[in-house]
Parts: C-alpha cells; sequence; structure tokens
C-alpha cells in the first residue's frame, strides 16, 4: 500500500507541472524566518550565559597575568637595585672596616706610649726612692761613724786621763785605736 500511495503522489506531481525539487512557498518562508529568529535568540541566551562568563574569564586571567608580568618586571627593578645598593654597603663596609682597624692600631700605639711613659715615671721615681735611701743610708752610717768616734774619743780621753803619760805615749794610743777601728772606716 505504501508503495502505491508514493506511486501516487509522484504521478500527480508530475501532472500538476511541479518539477522543482522543494517548493518556496509562504509557510517555508515563515518556518525559515522563526528558525533565523530562534537561532539567533539562541546565540544571544549562549552569549550571555556561556560566551560572556567565558571572555570576563579569559580577560581576568590575561589581566592577572600581566599584572603579575608587570609585579615581578618591578621587583626585578627593586632587586637589581638592592644588589647595587648592597654592594655599595659591602664596599663602604670594607672602607670603614679599615678605619676602624686604622683607628684602633693608633690606640693600640697610644696606650703603649702611654704605658711606656707611665713605666719610665715609675723607673725615674724608684731610682729617686733608691738614691734618697742611700744617700739616707750614708747620712746614717756616717751619723754611726761619728758616734763610735765619740765614743772612741771619751774612750782615750780617759786613758790618756788616767795615764797622764806623755805625748809618745798618746802617740802610740791614737795609732793603736786607729787600728782597732780600722782603715776602712776613715777612708770611707
Amino acid at each position: 500500500m505504501n508503495t502505491l500511495v508514493n506511486t501516487g503522489l509522484i504521478l500527480l506531481s508530475e501532472e500538476a507541472g511541479m518539477t522543482r525539487l522543494f517548493d518556496l512557498d509562504f509557510q517555508l518562508l515563515h518556518d525559515a524566518a522563526l528558525m533565523i529568529i530562534a537561532v539567533f535568540f539562541l546565540f544571544l541566551i549562549a552569549s550571555n550565559l556561556l560566551f560572556n562568563p567565558v571572555r570576563n574569564l579569559l580577560q581576568n586571567r590575561q589581566e592577572k597575568i600581566q599584572n603579575d608580568l608587570d609585579s615581578a618586571k618591578e621587583d626585578k627593578e627593586q632587586a637589581n637595585a638592592l644588589k647595587l645598593e648592597y654592594e655599595e654597603r659591602l664596599k663602604s663596609v670594607d672602607k670603614e672596616a679599615e678605619a676602624i682597624l686604622s683607628e684602633a692600631r693608633a690606640k693600640a700605639l697610644r696606650t703603649q706610649d702611654q704605658i711606656v711613659a707611665k713605666a719610665k715615671e715609675e723607673a725615674a721615681s724608684i731610682i729617686a726612692r733608691a738614691n734618697r735611701e742611700a744617700e739616707l743610708e750614708k747620712q746614717k752610717v756616717a751619723d754611726d761613724v761619728k758616734k763610735e768616734m765619740i765614743n772612741l774619743a771619751s774612750v782615750m780621753a780617759g786613758k790618756v786621763v788616767k795615764a797622764s803619760i806623755d805625748t809618745a805615749v798618746q802617740d802610740s794610743l791614737i795609732d793603736e785605736t786607729l787600728k782597732e777601728m780600722g782603715e776602712s772606716t776613715w777612708l770611707s
């Protein structure tokens, strides 16, 4: 039966004089126009729901990447500036260290000179004190010798008075006393 219907349609269309493959009638144009409007609205909806968020996402990502690149460039410039600054500081630190060492050396030399001068002063005072003590000791020995001489003179005077002897005996007593005292006493 199907074949009869198909054959009947083909015969009808040949009899009517239609030889076109598809027919442009009002209904087809109307359907095509509605289809174009529907596709346009679908495109607008898809654009707002899908394309715009993806575009915004891509735009944000591009801006973020650009910001990161700019930030990296600024950081690199700052790092280079810091590097130059630290290199200058290192050079100045070497100079400062040399100045500190020079100052320390000069201070050490001044301290050394002060210590040597103080030692010389102390040595001079020790020598002066030793000289004073030697002079006092000399004075003491001289005083002791004088006392000894006075004692001897009084002993001699007592012997002379006892003996009441002549000058020859007196001279011999003096010589004898001098021998007892020793020659070194008179010479010093």
